[in-house]
């Protein structure tokens, strides 16, 4: 071999050995968006089969029929059982209002199925949880304009009052879509959200499940117990509800520390006991004269302070 020969399969080589590594590179270079397409894939099976798995449990075996005139579920195969635990994963506060009006339980003389939330007229609510609505429609004497989404953990959630409904009867919804408008449609004496948790028709105190204050759940799981709900129910009341032991003052922009009034929301109908619908432009001076009362009485009647603001359609207690 001469030094010419020499010399051109020198170059060759080292040229093949720098060629190598690029041509290695242009092979994962190639690779790369087919593997960016099969996680993409990968992704999109998974979701289906979460989203598949959530339909059919545990709602499935607690339902066996779908009713889109029947406003609350009934069925004479399917009772409440004796104990169920439903999944609060995956939630979506309906409101991010932190200011309950009125508790779940007797009020003026009669039951109040859910909670009700101060919202304003167009205010956005949102979905509980991903689900199917059930039910779109508009009742004058009670719930107004009103939705019912029955949720893939057995849940029924009910959203009343609103001014308008932005979904339709079997469309499945994502826990947090835009379901409604806050308003003051129906039996109602302000604008508010009425919210319910029904389990087989039955309805449960929302705040065994739904911390409003503390905009969160109140933990990842909720086992409902016949024997233990009742003494569960009025401890959750008293730790959550309108007058629980949390702070239920508001920070606002333009007033740090102003106390809303609050509904009585648990008023027991005393032959001594009374109520006031507050007008506008009414203070507690005011309403205390009127029903020849103090202030500091009318106060302590309605566990509130003398600060507060009062909201037209308010309802006070007097004696």
């Amino acid at each position: 071999m001469n030094l010419k020969t020499l010399k051109s399969t020198l170059i060759i080589a080292v040229t093949s050995l720098f060629a190598l590594p690029m041509q290695g590179q242009d092979l994962l270079a190639r690779q790369a968006p087919v593997d960016k397409k099969m996680k993409k894939v990968d992704s999109v099976a998974l979701s289906r089969l979460i989203f598949q798995e959530m339909m059919e449990s545990p709602a499935a075996d607690l339902y066996d029929e779908w009713d889109t005139q029947m406003t609350h579920y009934h069925n004479a195969n399917a009772i409440l059982p004796d104990t169920a635990t439903i999944d609060l994963r995956g939630f979506c506060m309906p409101t991010p209002s932190r200011v309950i009006t009125s508790n779940f339980g007797a009020r003026w003389g009669r039951q109040h199925k859910g909670l009700d939330i101060k919202v304003y007229i167009g205010d956005t609510i949102r979905a509980a949880f991903s689900g199917k609505v059930r039910i779109v429609k508009y009742e004058p004497r009670g719930y107004g304009k009103y939705v019912v989404i029955r949720h893939y953990n057995g849940l029924e959630t009910y959203y009343g009052h609103m001014s308008k409904q932005l979904v339709r009867e079997d469309q499945e919804v994502r826990a947090g879509d835009p379901i409604g408008l806050g308003g003051n449609t129906g039996r109602s004496t302000g604008s508010h959200l009425h919210f319910e948790t029904r389990l087989c028709g039955v309805a449960l105190n929302p705040a065994l499940m739904f911390d409003f204050r503390n905009q969160d759940v109140t933990g990842d799981f909720y086992t409902y117990r016949r024997s233990k709900y009742a003494r569960e129910s009025a401890m959750a009341t008293r730790l959550r509800g309108a007058n629980g032991n949390n702070d239920s003052r508001i920070d606002t922009e333009e007033d740090e520390d102003i106390e809303f009034a609050i509904a009585a929301p648990e008023a027991t109908f005393a032959p001594e006991v009374h109520f006031h619908k507050v007008k506008k432009g009414e203070t507690l001076q005011s309403i205390a004269r009127k029903r020849n009362m103090t202030v500091d009485a009318l106060c302590k009647l309605n566990h509130i302070g003398k600060n507060i603001r009062l909201m037209p359609g308010q309802i006070l207690k007097y004696n």
